[in-house]
């Protein structure tokens, strides 16, 4: 009996030391509640399903919800991808045609009732699942460019749903095949030395679950179910976006390689190293449209983080290139980097005015361009925190050529007035605004926002056109009906930015490539020289082979003008001094799990 009972104590000694670590496990696992960041966006989101939003404002809130097989090491510059769900980086065939990737076991997506309250586990399937709906006519993705033409026999399955009217998902496809529950070899029709990038690339390769999906269908918008650090708590439309940690999240811990001569990279890493992720409960994301209250919500400590400082704030928070003194005295971080970015406005191509490749459309695109004081936008509404760019590709991508310039891209009203003259855009009347050749009304329609940032850019625009005689006017609506009608083809022009979502010209060079009209292509451009090149490019390795082709597409989109080139910006985020460990990237949207916050310097700060 007493051996029993012995026998007894000691199992009921280790069931009750298992169950005791098992819940402290659990409950370090789980972030603090109390850690709540906050940060407002200044243009609302449109959703949260990744194969049907291209927005930056979307992508920052979904990109913690979902994974990508790759992901991005969070400090080393220049940016290097890494293994995020899979076991290693992909196998890649000789000939660059077949990866082979072996995914992690174990890893589930956030509980929801598409799953009939069983535990779902990520498998290789839904990567293939996730990657064949951008080619559903059914999602109409604005990501399709980044896949297209590229798998092996996806278009045979595109032909069935095109004789047929239903896309088969279950459709055996050459370059989807299924070697076993967590490895997926993907076969591409010809090489692509920028693949790996696309599979760390949320708007392509962000997994979800088939059951998900079919389950909310029309609305799968609001309803995003991913494998990641964060899961959708609230959403109330182009107001408030609540994210809460999910609890379910694979043991991970914080790990990054900065640079041995990266002062601030190697503080961060030493201080952050070995954390649990995530850290933070929850994330409040707000949409403060106008500056100032967006500024002085930061300022007066309500919200915790401000990306981008606007221009009209930025001598108060970083004058003559330092740190203001009453915000350096409470302890406020920053984060300073030159975008991989452009901005621009766009002219539609297909439209009656501006459109066309005829000698006097091209005229007047390009003395538009000419016509338009970009100096002054640098300098006035951009307080100098951004450069002028001379060709469509960001700083810092494969492909950018900081001392390239074209008079195309210079401002030169004089030369913008005889182009005009010279193809017969004159003013017949004498009210001071020209017509078009045959003498019908000339006015340029250029869409934008209500939001303040946009009326003092639409202020410089009118000024520059008057100067070369062109009447202009600003049709305005919010953001994302402006993207949904530019995607119709149904605006004259309208401005964008376009960060690169890897670091080649590729990534930009896809908005003016012909078969991405209306998706990432908004101006409808078409040229068959640019679209050979612009394939024949994405199989070329990076070498000097490649930047020829690039500078001879550059050459034609000059040439034709599709657009007016603005500037990259220089991005200013700052933190408050409870904030651990942000430090922008280039191109990472999903950061917030690499970030912490230590409340008891919150308290202090906000008490002092």
């Amino acid at each position: 009996m007493a051996s029993f009972c012995t026998r007894c104590c000691r199992t009921l000694t280790i069931v009750t030391t298992l169950v005791v670590a098992s819940l402290s496990l659990a409950l370090h696992a789980q972030p603090d509640p109390n850690k709540v960041l906050k940060y407002a966006f200044e243009t609302a989101e449109t959703g949260f399903d990744p194969a049907q939003t291209s927005d930056w404002y979307s992508a920052y809130v979904f990109s913690n919800i979902f994974d990508t097989p790759l992901t991005y090491d969070y400090l080393a510059r220049p940016v290097k991808l890494k293994p995020n769900v899979l076991e290693a980086m992909p196998d890649v065939s000789p000939d660059g045609l077949v990866y082979t990737l072996k995914f992690r076991k174990g890893i589930y997506f956030a509980d929801d009732a598409a799953f009939n309250g069983q535990r779902r586990e990520l498998v290789a399937a839904d990567l293939a699942y996730s990657m064949k709906r951008l080619f559903d006519p059914k999602t109409r993705s604005p990501n399709l460019s980044y896949l297209d033409g590229k798998i092996a026999g996806m278009e045979k399955v595109r032909q069935r749903q095109r004789d047929s009217g239903v896309f088969d998902y279950d459709m055996p496809v050459e370059g989807f095949e299924l070697i076993d529950r967590y490895t997926l070899r993907i076969k591409l029709v010809a090489p692509d030395y920028n693949f790996l990038y696309i599979l760390a690339y949320n708007g392509a390769c962000a997994i979800v679950a088939r059951e998900v999906v079919e389950k909310y269908a029309t609305d799968i918008m609001a309803h995003p179910v991913g494998t990641g650090p964060y899961k959708l708590a609230s959403w109330k439309r182009s107001s408030k976006t609540v994210l809460v940690a999910n609890p379910g999240y694979r043991e991970e811990f914080w790990e990054a390689e900065p640079n041995a001569d990266d002062a601030k990279g190697q503080e961060i890493a030493k201080k952050m190293r070995g954390k649990r992720l995530p850290m933070i409960g929850r994330i409040e994301f707000y949409v403060i449209e106008e500056t100032q209250p967006r500024w002085l919500s930061f300022r007066n400590m309500q919200h915790d983080y401000i990306d981008r400082v606007h221009p009209d704030f930025i001598n108060q928070a970083y004058p003559n290139n330092k740190l203001a003194k009453d915000l350096e005295k409470l302890g406020v971080q920053v984060s300073r980097t030159a975008a991989m970015e452009v901005t621009y406005a766009y002219f539609a191509m297909e439209n009656p005015v501006v459109g066309g490749y005829t000698p006097d459309k091209v005229a007047l695109r390009r003395a538009i361009g000419m016509g338009y004081n970009a100096p002054e936008e640098i300098a006035i509404n951009r307080k100098g925190q951004a450069v002028a760019v001379h060709t469509p590709i960001g700083p810092g991508a494969f492909g950018y050529e900081p001392d390239f310039r074209s008079r195309s891209t210079e401002y030169d009203p004089a030369a913008a007035r005889a182009l005009l003259d010279v193809f017969g855009y004159k003013d017949r009347d004498g009210d001071g605004y020209r017509e078009n050749p045959d003498g019908s009304r000339l006015e340029i329609l250029m869409s934008s926002t209500p939001t303040l940032r946009d009326r003092q850019l639409d202020e410089g625009w009118k000024k520059s056109m008057e100067a070369i005689g062109i009447r202009i006017s600003f049709p305005k609506a919010q953001w994302p009906d402006l993207l949904k009608e530019s995607r119709a083809g149904k605006l004259m022009s309208w401005r964008l930015a376009w960060g690169a979502v890897y670091p080649d010209a590729d990534a930009f060079y896809l908005m003016l490539f012909g078969p991405n009209a209306g998706q990432a292509n908004h101006s409808r451009f078409k040229n068959d020289e640019f679209d050979r090149l612009y394939l024949k490019a994405r199989m070329t390795p990076p070498g000097d082979e490649r930047l020829a082709m690039y500078r001879q597409m550059n050459r034609i989109f000059l040439s034709l003008a599709p657009w007016r080139l603005g500037v990259a910006r220089m991005d200013t985020d700052l933190t408050h001094a409870w904030v651990q460990g942000y430090q922008r990237h280039p191109t990472l949207r999903g950061v917030w799990k690499m970030v912490d916050m230590d409340l008891d310097v919150q308290r202090k700060v906000r008490k002092e």
